[in-house]
């Protein structure tokens, strides 16, 4: 469903956001 998408693609933007945060620059 549309809302499962949601969840699933804001929980992969988090793990993104923290892996950015872990590695900074070289994230990039």
């Amino acid at each position: 469903e549309v809302g499962d998408g949601k969840i699933f693609v804001s929980d992969v933007a988090e793990v993104i956001r923290i892996r950015t945060g872990e590695r900074g620059v070289d994230a990039v």
